[in-house]
């Protein structure tokens, strides 16, 4: 019998801890919960987040599995594990680990499971056959092994729902920030800015995300190429993959003739200050996105965006003027241009939407929003974090 006086006790199991968004959220919770003890099972490795949760004092355990053959003798270790670490909540994170941690979980003897949905997107061709295997198990297993099902987005909750996820199960707990390092900064940094490759009279566009299919950079190039015959704009591509040795995507950016206004960084750690160097941030996603955490990170940069209608963008952006359709590099560059004017011909009004971007992420997605809604799910109430 556990000792009540001790705080309760979650253990997380997630898929990998790579860059991700959901990977970001695990870590994010576990930092900001401090009425709560946190452990966390990768199927994989430790990727990103494995250390930043080990310095913290988080236990973090790996199993090295692979996501397409799992192991039976891992899938038994994890069964131990979980019995070793005694948590009083199961929280699982992606359809692999809502699969394999939810039945080991109960295999275990907990009780209390709760799954994690972070995808929107449940198609032939935008997702992998695995993927919609797994998700479908799951949609049968959902009566039994979890008692919620948290979704990050109305637009994923929805999408399950449709495939039969059971429906009574099934909520929605939006991402929260930290905005004591997602904040605008009180003097724009001309240093950054010039480092970056931007003068100070081009309209600053930027994206920050991997090189992958489902972000569709492509769509942002052509909506870019046509927008740059109306004003006066740059590109910045920031995250894993965009760099000059992609040479498909240099390929493209060469077919467009945009050699001069697309500038390749690469992966980077100082993510709040590009952004605050940025003028807009465009979101060109083509499908797959829950709760576009890059949103909500530019605006509470006080950086402008504007989106393809993916996931849950509009409810970031909290504007359906700033959205469009996407795969529609037309709509997207009537976007990117309808900002680059007021932004060069009404500085006012431009200084009110960056402080406006700011203020709606600090009002409705807070970490510590986050942080209470997740406990209150798991125990019942709502919790002060102070």
């Amino acid at each position: 019998m556990k000792d009540s006086g001790k705080p309760k006790k979650v253990l997380h199991i997630i898929t990998g801890l790579n860059d991700g968004g959901a990977e970001g959220v695990l870590t994010r919770l576990c930092l900001h919960s401090k009425q709560t003890e946190h452990a966390v099972i990768s199927l994989m490795d430790a990727g990103k987040y494995g250390p930043i949760l080990t310095e913290a004092g988080i236990t973090v355990h790996c199993l090295g599995m692979n996501p397409g053959k799992p192991s039976v003798f891992k899938f038994f270790k994890l069964i131990r594990l979980i019995k070793t670490e005694q948590p009083d909540v199961v929280q699982t994170w992606m359809y692999h680990a809502d699969l394999l941690g939810g039945i080991a979980a109960r295999l275990a003897g907990v009780k209390r499971v709760f799954w994690g949905v972070r995808h929107s997107t449940l198609e032939k061709g935008k997702s992998t056959p695995l993927t919609l295997w797994i998700a479908r198990l799951c949609a049968l297993l959902s009566k039994w092994v979890p008692e919620k099902i948290i979704c990050c987005a109305n637009k994923a909750l929805t999408v399950h729902e449709d495939i039969g996820y059971d429906a009574s199960k099934l909520l929605m707990i939006p991402n929260g920030y930290d905005l004591l390092r997602f904040k605008q900064y009180a003097t724009e940094d001309a240093g950054l800015r010039n480092e970056l490759g931007f003068s100070a009279d081009e309209f600053a566009i930027g994206k920050v995300g991997r090189f992958d299919l489902q972000k569709d950079h492509f769509n942002l190039l052509r909506a870019l190429a046509l927008a740059a015959q109306e004003v006066s704009v740059k590109c910045l591509l920031i995250g894993k993959g965009l760099s000059p040795d992609n040479d498909a995507l240099m390929a493209r950016i060469a077919a467009l003739g945009l050699e001069d206004r697309v500038v390749l960084a690469g992966q980077r750690t100082d993510i709040p200050a590009v952004m605050n160097a940025l003028d807009l941030h465009v979101l060109s996603s083509s499908f797959g996105e829950g709760f576009p955490n890059v949103l909500a990170e530019a605006m509470a940069c006080g950086t402008p965006c504007v989106s393809t209608n993916v996931g849950d963008a509009m409810e970031i952006l909290g504007d359906a003027s700033l959205c469009c359709p996407a795969q529609n590099p037309s709509a997207l560059a009537d976007l990117i241009i309808k900002m680059a004017k007021e932004w060069q011909k009404n500085p006012t009004a431009w200084q009110a939407r960056k402080k406006a971007s700011a203020q709606r992420i600090a009002s409705r997605f807070s970490i510590e929003g986050m942080v209470d809604a997740y406990e209150a799910c798991w125990f019942g109430e709502k919790r002060s974090l102070t």
